[in-house]
């Protein structure tokens, strides 16, 4: 029971933080780069954040690739 106790409290945090990240990230105006392509007809929006996604995979990767060396 003690080890699903913890599980849980880890999960929350980590909902947690990735929502304050989301949420700032939105403040800074990510999903709303050059290069990110809305379609809107009458009742219909498409929305594909190709530039976005590019950024995002850059800054995880340098993040993860500092992280990685770290603990080496």
């Amino acid at each position: 029971m003690d080890a699903l106790a913890r599980t849980l409290i880890f999960v929350g945090l980590a909902v947690a933080l990735t929502g304050a990240i989301l949420w700032g990230a939105a403040k800074l105006g990510l999903g709303r780069l050059p290069g990110d392509i809305v379609i809107e007809r009458d009742n219909v929006r498409i929305f594909f954040p190709i530039v976005t996604g590019i950024v995002i995979s850059i800054v995880l990767t340098l993040i993860l690739n500092v992280a990685v060396r770290m603990w080496r």
